[in-house]
C-alpha cells in the first residue's frame, strides 16, 4: 500500500518506560531507528505527518506484561495522556530503493511476507528493555548483495547496510528454512541470504521488559506517514 512513503513500526507506551525505551533505541540504531518521538499524550508527530497514532494504524498487536495478546482495530480505549509513541523505521522503504535499482525481491515476488530470525546478535540493554537482534532474510545474488549495500548504506533511519550475508549459522540460526517470524522464502543456487536488522527487535523487548501495558503495530500493519522515501536519506 502506498508506495513510495515511509511506514513506521510503532511502539507506544506509559511516559514512565520512555526514556529507557529511547535509551534502548539509541544503543542499538540498527534494529531500532527512531525516525520520531511524540511528547507524552500526544497523538502524532508533524514531522511525520497529519495523523492519530490511536486510530491510523491499520491494526495494533496489545503487550500485557510483555506478552502479546489482542489485537486491536484502534487504541483509544488504552490511551492514557501520559502515553509516549515511537515511529521506528521499517523496512519497506529501503525494500522500494532497491525495487527502483532492479533488485529482485523474492518475498515479493511470491506475495509473501519477508522471513525474519531471531538471531544471537545480543543488543545493549536499557532499563528494562532488552533482548537479542531479530533479523529479516532476503536471498540475492553475489552481485545484488553488493549493490545493496551500497543502497541501503544511505538509508540509516531504515536498518540500514545488511549486518550479515553467507552462513546462517553464523548469527545463530540454526534452520534457514523455518523462519521465527514471517514465511519462507526459496533461496535459489548462485544466491546468498542476506540479513538486515529488522523492526521486530523492539517487539522482543518488550517481552524482556515486562512492562504492564504497551503497544505496537500488528505484524504486516504499520503507521503510513506523508514521508517520501527519497527523503529519508536526508533524516
Amino acid at each position: 500500500m502506498c508506495d513510495g512513503y515511509v511506514q513506521c513500526n510503532i511502539v507506544a507506551l506509559p511516559e514512565a518506560y520512555a526514556a529507557d525505551f529511547a535509551r534502548f533505541c539509541a544503543l542499538n540504531p540498527k534494529p531500532c531507528p527512531i525516525i520520531g518521538q511524540s511528547n507524552p499524550g500526544e497523538t502524532n508527530v508533524p514531522l511525520l505527518g497529519d495523523f492519530d497514532i490511536r486510530t491510523d494504524c491499520p491494526k495494533y498487536q496489545l503487550f500485557v506484561d510483555g506478552s502479546p495478546t489482542a489485537e486491536l482495530q484502534d487504541i483509544r480505549d488504552y490511551w492514557q495522556e501520559d502515553w509516549v509513541f515511537f515511529g521506528l523505521g521499517c523496512s519497506f522503504s529501503f525494500e522500494d530503493a532497491l525495487l527502483q535499482a532492479g533488485i529482485p525481491l523474492r518475498h515479493i515476488e511470491q506475495d509473501r511476507n519477508v522471513a525474519m530470525y531471531n538471531t544471537n546478535i545480543a543488543c545493549q540493554s536499557a532499563g528494562p528493555f532488552s533482548g537479542n537482534m531479530v533479523v529479516s532474510m532476503r536471498p540475492l545474488s553475489v552481485a545484488h548483495t553488493i549493490r545493496s549495500i551500497q543502497i541501503c548504506s544511505r538509508f540509516p533511519a531504515v536498518h540500514g547496510a545488511p549486518i550479515h550475508f553467507g552462513n546462517p549459522k553464523d548469527i545463530g540460526i540454526d534452520d534457514i528454512n523455518k523462519p521465527d517470524y514471517g514465511d519462507k522464502v526459496e533461496i535459489r543456487e548462485g544466491e546468498i541470504p542476506v540479513f538486515w536488522a529488522c523492526g521486530v527487535t523492539p517487539q522482543q523487548a518488550l517481552r524482556a521488559a515486562k512492562i504492564p501495558c504497551a503497544i505496537t503495530h500488528a505484524p504486516g500493519h504499520m503507521l503510513v506517514t506523508d514521508l517520501r522515501n527519497a527523503e529519508l536519506a536526508t533524516l
